[in-house]
């Protein structure tokens, strides 16, 4: 069943979301395959660039799952079908993009976000998906990141935003709990290129919209953090550190924001 978020977004911007994950995995590929297996990946060091690739695959096949099955997968991982990064990779793409072929965005799917299970859910997310991981794969080889076009990166961030921290914060508050329960509630500014998100955080969760003065004659932001779209994407991300935005106001509340950033990253 089509949600009214994905009728709103229409065939267009998926159609470029598709076209930009192709762009994503070319440059991922790329990247690993110029990096020795063993490499430690900066961002995530856990994992070497054989894992990455590997994890990446892994997550491409999961989604294929919950599109042709309509549920989620069980007793997974599966094994690798190839062990070399470059062709569970290959593989993995290739399964993946025949699946979203396959169908429209308005097509049911399992996903984790209630509000909306549909193909488009995960056109949209693997999209985003693919440009972090792309990045870690750009850093572990040593390469110049590619940038992030804006209208891509301004759409991360408004997935970043209202899924993993105002979606997240609600439906598993346990997990943002020792932030939130005590949390400043005044309001935080993000902003990039043109576009403004305005956040709260409370016992509840984090809301994102605008926030005004009771008199309605402008915003109470108590703090800003702003920066370059793709800047603020990877930031979002814990791709690039805090030199990477700018901000203002009190110090603590972008403490505080920061700190439920990373929560939505875990």
């Amino acid at each position: 069943m089509q949600t009214a978020k994905t009728k709103q977004r229409g065939e267009a911007y998926f159609a470029r979301l598709r076209g930009h994950l192709d762009q994503e995995f070319r440059l991922m590929r790329a990247a690993i395959a110029a990096a020795d297996p063993a490499w430690q990946v900066p961002s995530c060091p856990e994992w070497t660039a054989d894992q990455l690739a590997h994890h990446v695959a892994r997550t491409y096949l999961h989604k294929v799952e919950c599109v042709r099955e309509g549920k989620f997968p069980e007793d997974w991982p599966p094994d690798d079908p190839d062990p070399s990064p470059t062709g569970a990779l290959d593989a993995a793409y290739a399964a993946l993009t025949g699946c979203f072929d396959e169908h429209r965005p308005g097509d049911p799917a399992a996903t984790w976000h209630g509000p909306d299970q549909t193909v488009g859910f995960w056109i949209r997310r693997m999209c985003h998906e693919s440009v972090v991981h792309r990045v870690d794969a750009e850093l572990t080889a040593g390469l110049e990141l590619a940038p992030i076009p804006e209208d891509i990166a301004l759409d991360g961030i408004d997935e970043f935003l209202t899924l993993f921290l105002a979606f997240l914060s609600g439906e598993w508050p346990d997990h943002f709990a020792d932030v939130l329960r005590s949390a400043d509630q005044r309001p935080v500014t993000i902003a990039a290129g043109e576009r403004e998100w305005t956040l709260t955080a409370g016992p509840g969760g984090v809301a994102v919209g605008d926030y005004l003065v009771p008199d309605g004659y402008g915003r109470n932001e108590a703090a800003r953090i702003s920066g370059e779209p793709g800047q603020v994407l990877l930031w979002l991300w814990g791709r690039l550190d805090e030199r990477a935005v700018s901000w203002t106001g009190d110090p603590a509340l972008v403490t505080q924001f920061a700190t439920l950033r990373r929560k939505g990253t875990q």
